[in-house]
């Protein structure tokens, strides 16, 4: 998608600073961190959010959780980690690109706003 931000940064055309890549996904760090690790990991192809993961697409996802073991693994979050994908406008989704939140490297509250 043209001007689709996450689009731009997968493809190189947007700085980043990249934690993973491979053929189908790409991990970035997200600029405003609200944990000591925040990384945000995003299937290469653009899809909007979870609402439009389809039995054709899944298989992407599939390679995102992969890629977050492997990732949270080399960043060292051995005592957790949490992982966030927010879906439409009401949870807060700012980049209608499908992407999974990373968090850890402290201890995560249970709140929920």
């Amino acid at each position: 998608m043209a001007d689709c931000l996450f689009c731009k940064i997968a493809a190189g055309q947007i700085p980043s600073t990249k934690v993973y890549e491979d053929d189908l996904v790409y991990a970035f760090r997200d600029i405003a961190p609200q944990a000591p690790t925040h990384i945000l990991v995003i299937p290469k192809a653009h899809i909007g959010s979870v609402a439009e993961v389809t039995p054709e697409n899944s298989h992407l996802v599939a390679r995102v959780f992969e890629a977050i073991a492997q990732i949270a693994q080399a960043e060292g979050l051995t005592q957790g980690y949490r992982v966030v994908s927010n879906c439409g406008a009401d949870a807060g989704q700012s980049v209608h690109h499908l992407h999974f939140h990373i968090l850890g490297g402290r201890q995560l509250t249970l709140e929920m706003a």
